[in-house]
């Protein structure tokens, strides 16, 4: 048995090498196939993320494939036959490997751990390892164990349910405070940074729909407005907008505030004291500080996102002790049930092979002897069953014990030669 993974992520290979070994959807659909035929009997599953590259591999067969060969296969893919990708790559083997994706489907292994999208990437690669029908026994069941591990990571520790992005905490963290809902709100985006798409991501999760988009660039505001199905407001239409918004983002580049305390005073009175929830993101700041102390109105600085952010960092970084060991614990487990999966037909074909001279003994002798009682004949069986018992248990308890080691194949191998097993 082999369960290998190459792969490179942020931890070590730069941006530019995981650029030439990235996959999208269409091309990692190609590349199973193309797998499917240089290693004929091979399971695999291709998982590619903007911060990640991992081919998984799994065969009965323990010479074949190589590392080089599967670092040969992603360079001749991607046309990278004379670059030298080996010493971008990390590469972990059985017990390793299973270990490495577990900790990466459980997000422990992320630049923001905890983070969800990951196990939904993971799925999806096996998915469609599955569909293509790289898929098998042995990626099946790590695969299946990868997502048990993650749902109790999410069950037994609170280490996804504290954010870390700005934009997530200041949806999940401060928004959801002062609202309970967000499909009957009005968003305002001042300003089109990347920042701001991010945070209305995760508005458009909690159901938000009505975005009003104002920028100085009509264009780039209608750009972004067709994106999330809202429309553009003329800059000089600023504070009509925020006289009808409910939340704002704001995330322009300007070197001034964008609202002064003396601006928003002038259209307070038309909000009639409703909640404002307001996210400044930009830096220098969009809106004058002194508006977060208006009725209504709750103003946050990308610097109060960021004091929550550490804040949350620094709690799942307590947490990630108790992820591990759970790592630690079903890895373990796994890599147990593997290993009797991989004894258990040695071990009956040897109890087998024993019993039938046994049986056949046992045949020989009560012709023999036929005027033996029912009584005298169990009796005899019983000898017979334990003298049998006695000379396979050094045999059975050294598989058990490699076997609980973890490295069972060669006594495997000893052992079907040496009685003559099947294969």
């Amino acid at each position: 048995m082999k369960v290998q993974v190459l792969g490179c992520s942020y931890h070590q290979t730069s941006i530019a090498i995981r650029e030439q070994l990235a996959f999208n959807p269409e091309q990692a659909c190609c590349a199973l196939e193309k797998f499917q035929i240089d290693f004929p009997g091979v399971e695999a599953v291709l998982l590619s993320t903007c911060n990640r590259t991992e081919l998984y591999t799994a065969t009965e067969n323990e010479s074949e494939p190589s590392r080089e060969q599967l670092a040969q296969f992603l360079a001749d893919f991607h046309g990278l036959a004379n670059t030298p990708i080996l010493e971008h790559l990390y590469y972990h083997l059985d017990r390793e490997a299973v270990g490495h994706l577990f900790t990466v489907a459980s997000s422990l292994d992320s630049m923001v751990v905890g983070e969800p999208q990951i196990l939904s990437q993971v799925k999806q690669a096996y998915a469609t390892a599955t569909d293509r029908g790289t898929a098998g026994p042995l990626t099946h069941a790590v695969f299946q164990a990868a997502l048990h591990v993650a749902r109790r990571i999410a069950a037994e520790t609170s280490i996804q349910q504290r954010r870390v992005s700005i934009p997530s905490v200041a949806v999940v963290d401060f928004a959801q405070q002062i609202f309970e809902r967000f499909d009957d709100k009005k968003t305002l985006v001042i300003g089109a940074g990347e920042m701001a798409e991010e945070t209305l991501r995760y508005l458009r999760d909690e159901g938000a729909g009505d975005v009003t988009v104002v920028n100085r660039s009509a264009e780039r505001a209608t750009e972004l407005a067709q994106a999330w199905r809202g429309r553009a407001l003329a800059w000089d239409r600023l504070f009509d907008g925020l006289a009808a918004a409910d939340l704002v983002i704001s995330t322009t580049g300007a070197e001034e505030p964008v609202v002064t305390l003396e601006q928003f005073q002038r259209i307070e009175a038309t909000r009639h004291q409703r909640p404002l929830f307001i996210l400044d993101l930009a830096v220098p700041r969009d809106f004058d500080p002194a508006i977060g102390s208006r009725p209504g109105v709750y103003l946050y600085s990308i610097d109060d996102l960021r004091q929550a952010c550490e804040r949350n960092r620094q709690h799942r970084n307590r947490e990630l002790p108790a992820a591990q060991r759970i790592v630690e614990q079903e890895t373990a487990r796994f890599m147990a049930d593997l290993h009797h999966r991989l004894t258990a037909p040695v071990i009956q074909q040897l109890r087998a092979g024993w019993d039938r001279p046994k049986d056949e003994e046992l045949k020989r002798l009560f012709n023999k002897l036929p005027e033996l009682d029912d009584r005298s004949r169990e009796e005899i069986r019983r000898s017979f069953e334990r003298l049998v018992n006695k000379l396979l248990h050094p045999p059975l308890e050294s598989l058990r014990h490699e076997s609980r080691q973890g490295t069972p194949s060669g006594l495997l191998e000893a052992l079907a030669r040496l009685f003559q097993l099947k294969d």
